[in-house]
Formats: C-alpha cells, structure tokens, sequence
C-alpha cells in the first residue's frame, strides 16, 4: 500500500473574523487548497470536513457546504468528522483511509470552526462537551476549569511549576510574531506571562489569561493523494506514521497528571515511522492550556515523568532548540478554532517541510511531528510527516 501524501494546501487568518459562518469560511479555503495543489475541482473524489461546533453554529450537518462554493463536487461523498479539539485531525485521518481503501484518487479535507459570534459564557459550556459532564460539568471556568485542576494536581506532585507555564507561553508568543494567520502576533514576553495583574488575571488557579488558548475563527484546508500520484505533483509531504490513540474520558478513571494515551500514540507512531524522536526536526503540538504542552513533553520522551519544566526552562523547545515545539505559535498565539486546530497543524507542518513557511521557516526541517487531542488527552492523533519534494 501507498501513504497518503499532502499535496496542497490553504490556511486563512484566525481570529475575530468577519465570516459571517462555517460556510463562508470553508469557502475561504476550499478552492484555494484545490489550486494550489495544481488539479481541478473535478478531480476531487470526496470531501473530510472537521466541525466541532455543539452549539457554536446554528448550521449543523456542515459537509455539503462545500458544493456551495464548488459545485463540480456535487454527487461526491462529503462527510463531517468530530472529535472534539481533534475534529480536524480525524478528518485528515478520514481522507488517509479512503485513500488507503483505493476508493479515489484525490481528497479534499477542510477544517472550519466559528467562535467568536459566541458569548463569553457560553463558550466556556459549550467546550465543556468535550469533557466528562456527568463529573466535569459544574467545573467552574469551563475547559479552563479541567486544566486548571489538571495543573493544580501536577502542582501539588511535583512542586511549583509557574515558571516553566510562563515559558512556554512566552516562547509561543514570540513564535506567533512570525506567523501570518495569528490571531496574537505579539512578543508579551515571560515576565508578562509570569506576574497576575489586570491584563492577566487568573482563569482558573494556577492558571492565568496567558495559560489559556485563544476563541478564534478560521479554517485550513488540504488536498491529499497516494503517493504514486504525489510523485507527479510540484510538491508532496508523506505521512511515514498516522496513530490514533483513544483513552478513557473521565479525567478520575486515570492519572491526570500524565497524559497516557498521548504517550502511547507517541509510542506507536515513531515505532510505525522507524524513527526516534531526536530524528525529528521540529514538532507542532496541541497547547490549548501551557499545562498541556508541559505534559506533552513527558508523553513524547522528551523528559522523564515530572520534569517536562527542563525542556523550556533550559531551552530545548525554543526555535533554536533540540527540538522545537510550536514553531508557528501554537495554539497560544495562533488562535484555537476547534474544527480548524488539526488541519492547521498539518498545513503549517507541510509548510515547514516543503521551504514554504516564510518567516516561520526553521533553518533544519526534515522531518516534523504533529500531536493533536481532544478533550484532555482523550482523543491523541500523531503524524510523522516528511517531504518527498
């Protein structure tokens, strides 16, 4: 069997945008992901579009919204995939096996999410769907509310962990500078980060408003193919790994504070890949809380249990580092449209790997992992891309 290939490619701003809807937005990066692969709307066999939506639009079953702006597509299969913070991700996975299972040539995976049109209040609730209500769901804070206990639990193991959350955050930030589609393009810098104070308050103890990933808009899009046809294409960036990992959804039915299921997808995906995690040149990795990038450093080998701190207090993760985490920003910086997240993960890595990543472009970018979750690592998608040109 063929892997999959990424072939083109399309990624709009996130942020406070003024798309009306989902529909608009898909529109936005539909036919320009088509074109830059160089092939026709025609050629398209079937669409994968990542909505997380639960109650962020009114307009639900969002896949044929796509034939509004491309009509060759009409008679094609067009299906919705959600998996909470990871809906992105699954659908990319979606276009893998229909390609895998030689029903099409071309695939066309969009992720598309409209937040910001969503009071405050009820965005807290609605992303609390993606946790365990039965226990989770008079948390206060929303989702913020589950990391922060998350934090609070690592805290109370390990000792104090303030710095290192401040760091990471920092870094991300001043990654986001030089990425494009940023929703926060702005260097805020670890003291900042570090200090409570008005601008920054706490979210949800001990995490701050600079813990805590942005309500965004936007959309990405990507055109895949197997890899016979990438061989003709003007560029191609294959999948060596895809693994899906799920773990239980209660956060009582396990330990917290690793994050196990991301461990072992982690685990599993460089094993499928035949490579280690020092062969890899950078990673785009799931921050939508600093505590979970800090546990993402433990889950994939970067450090031992408990010290995930070293890795940003000492520098690893830094564009300069051993190994770079959230060249692009992250979620921190970037902006965290829930639909869009895993899609966009996959653009900018195929970015990096192909040269085209402007003034995010790593020196060194061979080969790149990408982790994206749902709920608090209960949904763990890896890739190990690499470029084939």
């Amino acid at each position: 069997m063929t892997e999959a290939c990424i072939v083109g490619w399309a990624h709009s701003p996130f942020g406070k945008l003024d798309d009306p809807d989902i529909e608009s937005l898909i529109g936005r990066v539909a036919g320009a992901a088509i074109a830059d692969a160089g092939i026709t709307p025609g050629e398209i066999d079937a669409s994968f579009v990542g909505l997380f939506n639960n109650g962020f639009s009114d307009q639900d079953f969002p896949a044929s919204l796509v034939l509004r702006h491309l009509p060759e597509l009409r008679f094609k299969p067009a299906t919705r995939f959600e998996n909470a913070c990871a809906s992105g991700s699954a659908a990319v996975y979606g276009a893998r096996d229909f390609l895998a299972a030689g029903r099409g040539r071309f695939a066309l995976v969009i992720g598309a999410e409209k937040m910001t049109a969503t009071p405050a209040a009820q965005v807290g609730d609605i992303l609390l769907k993606a946790s365990y209500r039965r226990e989770e769901g008079d948390i206060p804070a929303g989702f913020a509310g589950v990391f922060g206990r998350i934090a609070e639990s690592y805290f109370q193991r390990y000792g104090d962990q303030s710095d290192a959350l401040a760091a990471i955050a920092a870094k991300n930030h001043r990654n986001g500078v030089d990425n494009p589609y940023a929703q926060m393009r702005k260097d805020l810098g670890f003291a900042f980060c570090r200090t409570v104070s008005e601008k920054n308050p706490y979210v949800a103890p001990p995490l701050k408003r600079t813990d805590c990933s942005l309500v965004s808009d936007g959309a990405a899009a990507l055109v895949l193919t197997d890899e016979d046809t990438a061989r003709a294409m003007a560029k191609s960036v294959r999948f060596r790994a895809a693994v899906q990992v799920n773990d239980h959804l209660p956060i009582s039915a396990r330990d917290i504070t690793r994050f196990e299921g991301a461990a072992e997808a982690w685990r599993r995906a460089l094993d499928a890949a035949g490579r280690t995690l020092d062969q890899l040149s950078f990673v785009e990795s799931h921050d939508c809380f600093t505590i979970a990038e800090l546990l993402e450093y433990e889950a994939m080998g970067l450090t031992p249990t408990g010290q995930g701190a070293r890795a940003v207090l000492e520098g690893w993760t830094a564009k300069d580092g051993r190994l770079p985490v959230n060249p692009s920003g992250g979620l921190k910086a970037k902006g965290h449209p829930i639909g869009a997240t895993g899609v966009s993960m996959h653009v900018i890595a195929a970015m990096q790997l192909t040269g085209q990543a402007g003034t995010m472009q790593l020196p060194k970018a061979d080969l790149a992992g990408v982790f994206n979750m749902g709920g608090a690592a209960v949904a763990n998608y890896v890739s190990i891309l690499e470029a084939v040109r």
